[in-house]
């Protein structure tokens, strides 16, 4: 059985590789890939992270907090949508070029930590990397909730896949933002 690929045609459910060509085939794809910083082979979850964190900075310039606060609580659904579509698309249920969860989970971390001077924004960015990258505990346990291991192409339910790929992140947020109260505290 075959299904329909993002340009129409049918595919033979072979996993599809995120390109530049890919990334302007469907909306998406643009917002999943976070805008190309997805994109690249190695590290696509740090740079993607950086990406997040770039532009956090430049709304935080324009818009008030509530405002942020408005764009991160709309980009969950619609991460959601484009992380489902394209995990789809790509045949893969959970592909690394896929980098929104970590631009709406490092938003939040962002949105709750500031202001904070630029070592709070390196040790926030720094924790974040490491529970979303070593996935133990809770940051792992959200990881394999959502998996479908024995799922084809075929059988999977793609919008647990895409609610997966974004909960994991959050989760590892979740930690970073513990940690980050611990040391203020601390202080």
């Amino acid at each position: 059985m075959s299904a329909a690929s993002p340009s129409g045609t049918t595919s033979d459910f072979a996993p599809r590789r995120a390109t530049v060509r890919f990334m302007f085939a469907h909306p998406a794809h643009l917002i999943a890939l976070g805008f190309g910083s997805g994109l690249p082979r190695r590290a696509p979850g740090t740079i993607g992270t950086l990406w997040a964190w770039a532009a956090y900075l430049v709304m935080h310039l324009w818009l008030s907090s509530a405002t942020i606060g408005w764009v991160i609580l709309a980009s969950l659904p619609i991460g959601w949508w484009a992380c489902t579509v394209t995990a789809r698309h790509m045949n893969v249920a959970d592909p690394g070029s896929i980098v929104w969860d970590e631009v709406v989970a490092f938003w939040i971390v962002l949105w709750l930590v500031m202001p904070a001077g630029l070592p709070m924004q390196i040790l926030a960015f720094a924790l974040f990397r490491l529970f979303d990258a070593v996935k133990r505990g809770p940051v792992g346990w959200a990881d394999q909730l959502f998996k479908q291991k024995d799922a084809t192409p075929e059988t999977m339910r793609w919008h647990t896949a895409g609610f997966g790929i974004i909960f994991d992140d959050l989760v590892a947020a979740f930690c970073t933002l513990l940690v980050i109260a611990a040391v203020r505290a601390a202080w």
